[in-house]
């Protein structure tokens, strides 16, 4: 009975300690772009500022499209895929897969969610500076 017990404990514990470490899936919506000058920004200028940020922070940028592009990052035996649609007025980053971020049901590993926000920082400090 104790070895069992035993067990169920550490079960339980595991369980606990992957809840702790699971949030909601961050999406980042209609980010408006702005620049130190107020000058408007091209979809082009939008897309470098893009590139630029997620390069600065490991991404792999690559289009997807007109005015879309994919982010990937990999870390260790981690990957997480974003999907970035972008304007001359706005931008998003939005889920779109990932690999050893035991993702389901709307949440995901809480890590996730701080390389967005840096994503996020990062495209917007760039834009600043346009």
């Amino acid at each position: 009975m104790h070895r069992f017990s035993t067990w169920l404990v550490a079960l339980v514990s595991c369980l606990l300690v992957a809840c702790n470490t699971l949030a909601p899936i961050s999406n980042v919506d209609n980010v408006a772009v702005s620049t130190q000058s107020n000058r408007p920004l091209n979809p082009q200028e939008v897309r470098g500022a893009i590139l630029r940020a997620g390069a600065g922070l490991g991404w792999v940028m690559k289009d997807d499209g007109p005015n879309r592009m994919t982010g990937t990052l990999v870390l260790r035996t981690h990957t997480a895929e974003v999907e970035i649609p972008y304007s001359a007025a706005s931008y998003a980053i939005r889920y779109k897969s990932s690999t050893n971020l035991m993702a389901a049901d709307g949440k995901i590993h809480r890590n996730y969610n701080g390389w967005v926000l840096n994503l996020t920082r990062g495209i917007n400090a760039q834009l600043a500076a346009s």
